[in-house]
């Protein structure tokens, strides 16, 4: 009956009986019973994988909620950046919490860096140590403000300082190429939906799925071309609506980061490209719950981000160019070709809406890497 016994043991956990010794794996995972072994379910610190929170003590819960609520509410940061924060300072306080600290006054420089040596130790890359570092300061900051810490410590935490690598761009002909490509496809697909010139009986005989597959290769080109002619980013195309679409001055109205809105100009192919989208393929798409969204997935929701991203990457794969790209290649492509073609770096600040002139500086290391990749090439003495 020795045998019989052994499984009645190895649930123990669940009936409150005392484990076989405090060094059995059983022990480990002894948190369903709420008391101290909760602390020994998280022993290899913050990279515990998702699902494995700590709880936290009142005092740290309360203050980790009142943190997301001020970035998202009072600082209006992008959900992304939110969560990513959220993330982190969760992270910070259940380290702080396992060196005793009950409530915030309890975080100090001490805790601060050894949180982020058990990053380092980790793995973790430099540049997610310099935004785990980021996340920690703006927290101490807010504390400081709000009463709960006498000094803020976050100061005094080194900031590290990333490698900035060159942005990845298309050369000017392969995106000519892939955006020729795309508008042929879209001149085939109007005619397909019914909206081009000489359309007509042509669509009236196209299928349901025929007429799908023209209404989203029509917003695809739309999408990309949108891309190339402003920088935008994919959260700010997604979250586009139709009216911010000036096609009388050819121009759009971002809501970017910080929620701050900015207006940048529309070539006339991707005006047309849009046009095509609203005119022909929108509506094949659109259900009650479009609503006002510019771009819209094969269901009729908005456009999400991945979906966004999926697209980029297709549609540059089937142009066959040479290298792979997403939405922020596009971003960076675009802010390289203005400034080859002569635009100054304020002008693309603004297009960008970039808040300091040093993020569009970058674009200048990556043209002159060009024109001396160029000279290489092209002198005999190079």
């Amino acid at each position: 009956m020795t045998d019989a016994g052994k499984p009645a043991a190895a649930r123990a956990p669940a009936s409150g009986a005392k484990p076989a010794g405090p060094g059995k794996p059983v022990a480990a995972r002894a948190p369903a019973s709420g008391g101290k072994p909760a602390r020994a379910r998280k022993p290899a610190g913050p990279e515990a994988p998702a699902g494995a929170e700590e709880p936290l003590p009142p005092r740290l819960a309360a203050a980790l909620v009142a943190f997301e609520r001020h970035l998202r509410a009072e600082r209006s940061l992008s959900p992304h950046t939110v969560r990513a924060y959220t993330g982190d300072i969760r992270s910070l306080l259940e380290h702080a919490c396992r060196d005793g600290a009950q409530t915030p006054d309890g975080l100090g420089l001490a805790q601060l860096r050894s949180w982020l040596a058990v990053q380092h130790g980790s793995g973790a890359a430099r540049a997610t140590l310099a935004r785990r570092g980021a996340a920690a300061r703006t927290f101490t900051a807010f504390a400081h403000r709000r009463g709960w810490l006498a000094i803020d410590p976050g100061p005094q935490l080194g900031t590290l300082k990333t490698r900035r690598t060159l942005p990845h761009v298309l050369r000017q002909d392969e995106m000519e190429a892939v955006l020729a490509d795309l508008d042929a496809a879209g001149r085939r697909a109007e005619q397909v939906t019914g909206a081009g010139p000489s359309s007509g009986s042509e669509a009236s005989g196209a299928q349901p799925e025929e007429r799908v597959a023209a209404a989203v290769a029509l917003r695809d080109a739309a999408i990309l071309e949108l891309f190339y002619a402003t920088g935008i980013r994919v959260s700010e195309l997604c979250g586009l609506d139709a009216d911010r679409l000036d096609q009388g001055r050819r121009t759009v109205r971002v809501r970017g980061k910080g929620d701050k809105e900015r207006t940048v100009p529309v070539g006339v192919p991707a005006l047309r490209a849009v046009t095509r989208w609203l005119d022909g393929g929108r509506p094949e798409l659109a259900t009650g719950a479009s609503g006002q969204a510019l771009f819209l997935g094969v269901r009729g929701g908005r456009l999400d981000p991945r979906t966004a991203r999926r697209i980029v990457h297709e549609r540059l794969r089937e142009a066959g160019t040479v290298r792979d790209t997403g939405p922020h290649g596009l971003r960076h492509t675009a802010a390289t070709h203005l400034l080859e073609g002569g635009a100054d770096l304020r002008s693309v600040q603004e297009i960008l809406g970039h808040s300091s002139p040093a993020t569009t500086q970058i674009y200048t290391h990556v043209s002159i890497e060009r024109l001396k990749s160029s000279y290489r090439q092209a002198h005999p003495r190079a």
